[in-house]
């Protein structure tokens, strides 16, 4: 047997082993009591569908109480619970939190464990993004994606952390973003980034408790979320970049797909997570060819708006962004999620 013979079945063996140590790591969500922030729409949603059927007792964190009542009525329209109840050992309750609150936050999970029971899994996907050129940035839109992404996920696990011990899971959604700064989204970088670098380091320090921390960098995903990014500078041009490249299939990949990729993750404990082949093309790539990458992103930042007021200035919402490019054709992958998946607040279907 030659040299390259062994080296190759070593290989083979080592990654049937780590296999193997993964599925005996593999946790059942039912009975679990699981807080997810960010739980009235999007990713956050889908996943809370999965779970609840599963036989979690899922707590929905987010701001806004109408967004929770239309989550609610969505699990129990698909078979799951309301307001506790249980149905097939599931349960979902909506708590009104604003992450950034951090009296709030440990409020929202003294109220979890006592109804729901000690939460054992956490998944902090609260999220903001704002669309434009940094010229337009100012403290605020720093300060706001730092608070929810970053503070917001520190705050969750400090407020769960009595309650987290062997077997414990916490997912925290950063983004590709998070790992390789975007041209016209960067407070949005700035504060994934944070997440980032808190997740990484916190999953050394617990597990010696055997909580396993699972690092989230998902590129573009189609759940629908995009009329409700905020956008800088030129309106109507920054939405409609930003919701083609959201629709694309090509560098998205569908919240059903996204969802399913995270409750696998979570129950095998993985360390990290990237989704969609450009995000983990390009993180990968930014590792070896950093110039590379930044003359991409350079060449990104030319063609996409320019500039066209001071730093500071009027923050719209997607919805108030919208023009005969988007939503248009281009933009239907994306927009056909918006309803699906409760990121409608108020407005009527884009399709």
């Amino acid at each position: 047997m030659t040299a390259n013979t062994k080296l190759a079945l070593g290989g083979v063996g080592a990654w049937a082993a780590a296999r193997a140590l993964r599925r005996r790591r593999a946790l059942s969500f039912a009975g679990r009591t699981v807080v997810i922030s960010g739980g009235s729409r999007g990713l956050g949603l889908l996943v809370a569908r999965r779970l609840v059927a599963e036989g979690a007792r899922v707590a929905l964190l987010a701001r806004t109480e109408a967004d929770l009542d239309a989550a609610l009525a969505d699990l129990g329209g698909r078979g799951g619970p309301l307001l506790g109840a249980a149905l097939t050992g599931g349960a979902a309750i909506a708590v009104p939190c604003d992450v950034r609150d951090r009296e709030q936050v440990e409020a929202a999970v003294a109220r979890v464990a006592r109804e729901l029971g000690p939460p054992s899994v956490l998944l902090h996907d609260a999220g903001v993004i704002g669309v434009g050129p940094e010229a337009h940035m100012a403290e605020e839109d720093y300060r706001r994606s730092l608070d929810v992404h970053f503070w917001g996920g520190y705050y969750l696990t400090e407020a769960l952390r009595p309650h987290l011990g062997d077997g414990a899971r916490i997912g925290y959604v950063s983004s590709v973003a998070g790992r390789v700064a975007a041209p016209h989204l960067a407070p949005y970088s700035v504060g994934k980034h944070a997440l980032v670098g808190y997740a990484d380091a916190v999953r050394a320090e617990l597990a010696a408790s055997g909580v396993r921390v699972t690092t989230i960098t998902p590129g573009l995903m189609r759940t629908g979320s995009h009329p409700n990014a905020h956008t800088k500078g030129d309106h109507e041009a920054e939405f409609a970049w930003f919701a083609a490249a959201d629709a694309n299939p090509l560098l998205s990949i569908s919240g059903d797909r996204a969802a399913d990729k995270v409750v696998d993750a979570l129950r095998h404990g993985d360390a990290a997570l990237t989704l969609t082949l450009p995000a983990t093309l390009g993180a990968a790539l930014d590792g070896v060819a950093p110039g590379l990458v930044g003359g991409a992103a350079k060449l990104a930042a030319r063609l996409l708006p320019a500039p066209t007021g001071p730093k500071g200035d009027e923050r719209r919402t997607g919805w108030e962004s919208f023009s005969d490019a988007a939503p248009s054709a281009l933009t239907r992958p994306a927009d056909e999620a918006t309803d699906r998946n409760n990121e409608l607040r108020g407005h009527e279907p884009l399709t």
